[in-house]
């Protein structure tokens, strides 16, 4: 059986024996995998920098049936998030993200609406000028956790404050893109994200370790 190229985004990686790494990502065509990323631990591995968390790559990998890992043998990077390293906020922000959907997803479904949203999550972030980095960090985490939770299929009566009501509404029927223009922070609309993570821990039976992060910010 050849090998399979997608175009994916990286979710997390660990380490696994002396040169490799162990890699969750998500696909467009193939949902979410795991692989053994041989040698990639090496200065001149066949991955460079396309491992770090959220890069969008196309992977090139070759799995087996009914065989967990799949072997993955290189990629080719097609956008890091390298230009939001320097801010701690969109930091830990799309650590917050990465977890969400390492956890939430089901392994080997494709979901592309899914894939979308992760996608115009990022980009959302990347395009806001640097001194609105926070701020389009803030509203990305709540816009994303609402539709995570939605297209997972376990989105429940809100029980929130009516202000956070409306702007759930809002969100659900418009592309993060065109969202009324409101100053955004941490604590706007906070009892829907702590709803909403609260929410997520229930399906997923464990606490989200990047909430308790985003929490301190």
């Amino acid at each position: 059986m050849p090998s399979k190229v997608s175009e994916a985004y990286v979710l997390r990686s660990y380490p696994f024996r002396e040169a490799d790494l162990i890699v969750s990502f998500l696909t467009r065509d193939q949902g979410r995998l795991r692989g053994i990323a041989r040698r990639a631990r090496r200065p001149k591995g066949p991955f460079g920098s396309g491992l770090e968390r959220l890069s969008q790559v196309n992977m090139q990998y070759f799995q087996r049936e009914n065989v967990e890992l799949c072997k993955m043998d290189g990629c080719e990077l097609l956008q890091s998030q390298f230009s939001l390293a320097n801010n701690y906020t969109a930091s830990v922000g799309l650590d917050f993200i990465a977890e969400i959907c390492d956890q939430i997803l089901p392994a080997g479904e494709p979901n592309e609406r899914f894939f979308r949203l992760l996608t115009a999550i990022l980009e959302y972030i990347r395009q806001a000028p640097s001194d609105r980095t926070e701020e389009a960090t803030w509203t990305a985490i709540q816009y994303f956790s609402l539709w995570a939770v939605r297209l997972s299929g376990f989105l429940p009566d809100l029980r929130v404050s009516d202000e956070s009501r409306i702007l759930a509404r809002e969100m659900l029927t418009t592309p993060i893109h065109n969202l009324t223009p409101r100053p955004w922070s941490r604590t706007t609309s906070r009892d829907l994200r702590r709803f909403l993570v609260t929410t997520i821990e229930q399906q997923i039976e464990r606490r989200l370790i990047t909430a308790q992060m985003l929490e301190t910010l």
